[in-house]
């Protein structure tokens, strides 16, 4: 019996696929959850396991392929064997004359025509062409009524097809030798290949992001507008209970958890910010799911913190780190990308020093941190040497004016700038 290998359901919002590596090769024995292919998605990585104890038969989609739910991968041959149209069939049964000597005491008989002769079998009259044969003829074309067969019976051979095929292109020689053939035309000589370049094909999540991020400055009226804030009592708290915060809670307690609570924080006094647009309506949410942007090997992911109001800074830290961490193992599940209401991108820590963030539809905000530096700045009449943050805020002007934005991220400087509100506001 033959099993078909299919695309499974990918997710939600998920329709499409790329094959990536296949872990067993045709002629391959395998075993129920094998794994048999990676298929890259827009999101994560999906693993097809074998459905059925036996041998994978052939292999329908190569490394590379697009492929859709539903479609065919694979086959299986699950009684073990390779299910193959062009097996070998049975040696015939020969019949033969009853020519066995009388048993003692038995009497004699006659030998008579239905002793003699046996009627013709199935197995006695084969097929008059192989299958490899029929097959070989369709690839190249030819008509087998053409070819006389040298095998039993007069079946058509693989070896009279690839015979037929070298007598005709023997009989061709002579004529092309006569044709006067045209001269090539003239062509401009091609420029070496550069072994300096090297072509590799995009993964489906890079193609994902370009069109993604491409449809964001398409779709959407994007503005960014800039702040910055000084990280001062931020560090002096982290200085002061970190190690306390750590041994207690098993987790850092890194700034990232502190913007967090001061987006949610600006997201409630700004709920325009927490929202999208759906046709002519704008679908305000009350509840916070903060999504973190990570630079995986695979390209930029944005896995969700959810109710993030609802956590501790320690619970928070966790989400981040764990999530984090399943990004760069390539581990993370669907579940854990969908929706999100607001996201923040960090591109401090690779130094950044300012940038603009693209928004992350069908969201209306992104937050952008970056990276922490003194600064001389004028405190209270005089000139002082300050911890201090560039913040970027993109937003999408349709359902955002420019007030509420730069309100927004006033309000996001105020609560980090003193984490005590911070702490009983957000």
């Amino acid at each position: 019996m033959t099993i078909q290998i299919t695309v499974p359901e990918l997710g939600e919002s998920v329709v499409e696929a790329t094959v990536g590596q296949w872990h067993k090769q045709e002629g391959d024995a395998v075993a129920i959850g094998d794994v048999l292919v990676d298929l890259e998605t827009d999101k994560v990585d999906i693993e097809v396991g074998a459905e059925a104890a036996g041998v994978l038969q052939t292999i329908k989609r190569q490394t590379g392929e697009d492929v859709q739910i539903g479609e065919v991968l694979a086959e299986i041959a699950a009684d073990g064997s390779n299910g193959s149209a062009g097996a070998a069939p049975a040696a015939p049964k020969t019949a033969v004359a009853d020519t066995e000597p009388p048993v003692p005491g038995a009497p004699p008989h006659k030998a008579t025509p239905a002793t003699t002769s046996v009627a013709p079998t199935r197995e006695e009259t084969p097929a008059p062409v192989t299958p490899v044969a029929r097959r070989l003829a369709g690839e190249k074309g030819v008509d087998l009524g053409q070819i006389e067969g040298s095998g039993t019976h007069g079946r058509v051979t693989r070896q009279d097809v690839e015979s037929y095929l070298q007598q005709e292109q023997e009989k061709e020689k002579p004529e092309a030798q006569t044709a006067v053939s045209p001269p090539p035309p003239e062509t401009e000589p091609q420029p070496a290949p550069d072994h300096r370049e090297e072509r590799v094909r995009l993964s489906r999540r890079r193609r994902t992001i370009a069109r993604r991020l491409v449809e964001a400055q398409q779709t959407a009226a994007m503005l960014t507008t800039f702040n910055d804030v000084d990280m001062g009592a931020v560090i002096a708290l982290r200085q002061r209970r970190g190690p306390a915060f750590q041994e207690r809670n098993g987790v850092k307690l890194g700034f990232m958890s502190f913007f967090v609570k001061g987006v949610i924080g600006a997201l409630k006094t700004f709920p325009q910010l927490n929202a999208e647009i759906d046709g002519d309506e704008m679908v305000l949410k009350h509840y916070y799911d903060i999504g973190m942007a990570v630079g995986a090997p695979e390209g930029l992911v944005v896995p969700v913190v959810r109710d993030a109001d609802r956590k501790t800074f320690a619970e928070i830290e966790r989400d981040i780190r764990d999530l984090a961490q399943k990004a760069r193992d390539g581990s993370l599940a669907l579940e854990e990308l969908r929706g999100g209401t607001f996201t923040i991108t960090n591109g401090g820590v690779f130094g950044s020093m300012l940038s603009t963030p693209i928004l992350n539809p069908p969201q209306v905000g992104i937050l952008g941190l970056h990276r922490i530096e003194e600064r001389p700045v004028a405190q209270n009449g005089a000139v002082v040497i300050r911890p201090m943050m560039y913040l970027a805020l993109s937003y999408d002007h349709r359902l955002v004016d420019g007030r509420e934005a730069v309100q927004f991220l006033v309000r996001v400087k105020e609560l980090v700038e003193d984490p005590e509100t911070l702490l009983l506001e957000a």
